[in-house]
């Protein structure tokens, strides 16, 4: 059924990432993912959440009366209601957020949408499951993030943003440092971190034409504060 999803959570909160980042925004959070990066912070939206009709969830939204709203996960589009989701949000004047992971096809969510892309690097132990016909579906209102763990995470992400020249095809292309996450069992396998400082040095280094863009909703709560 595309009129019932199932969510893990809807909360406001600050806009941690993106060029929104630092302003108001209602996140809708759907349960489910078939990745298991090796730094997620959200490992919790895999399996909790309850089922809720789309008007109960386009009605707690507006109950935020906030203009900017993201969907995330988890990974929203293994969801098929989350299409009419985003449509009615577009319809509805919200400026619409999706946060997705580059292993599903981008290709059809609705027009409107401000698509911020998550293309797996080595490190993410997840590398494998990026979706290169994405690439070709990538406009100008866009966004491609590289979450980067390691040398060899920047390097490889460098590559790929000179390669595509995804610097000119896309509204912005972020390099965020991964956060130290703990292994839990049976569902991510933890990753060590990256100083922030360190990624900052890489870029200047290379002159490269990204956003550096840390999770600064991180440097407000605790890594693992849920809700924000």
């Amino acid at each position: 059924m595309n009129d019932h999803l199932q969510i893990s959570e809807i909360y406001l909160s600050i806009q941690g990432e993106s060029s929104f980042v630092g302003l108001p925004c209602v996140f809708v959070r759907l349960t489910g993912c078939d990745l298991r990066c090796a730094y997620c912070d959200s490992a919790f939206a895999f399996t909790e959440g309850a089922r809720m009709p789309l008007e109960e969830i386009l009605g707690r939204i507006e109950t935020f009366r906030c203009p900017l709203v993201e969907i995330t996960g988890g990974e929203p589009l293994l969801q098929k209601g989350v299409f009419p989701l985003m449509t009615r949000l577009c319809d509805s004047g919200k400026t619409t957020l999706l946060e997705t992971s580059g292993a599903h096809d981008i290709s059809k969510a609705d027009s409107r949408i401000i698509r911020i892309m998550d293309w797996k690097c080595p490190s993410s132990g997840e590398c494998d499951r990026n979706l290169m016909s994405n690439l070709d579906c990538l406009g100008a209102n866009d966004e491609v993030k590289f979450v980067i763990g390691t040398r060899a995470d920047f390097e490889w992400a460098r590559d790929r943003v000179r390669r595509h020249a995804l610097n000119q095809k896309t509204r912005c292309v972020l390099f965020s440092p991964t956060f130290k996450t703990a292994e839990t069992p049976g569902q991510t396998r933890g990753h060590a971190g990256l100083d922030p400082k360190t990624l900052v040095e890489w870029i200047l280094e290379e002159r490269l034409p990204v956003r550096f863009q840390p999770q600064i909703h991180k440097f407000v709560w605790p890594p693992t504060h849920r809700g924000v």
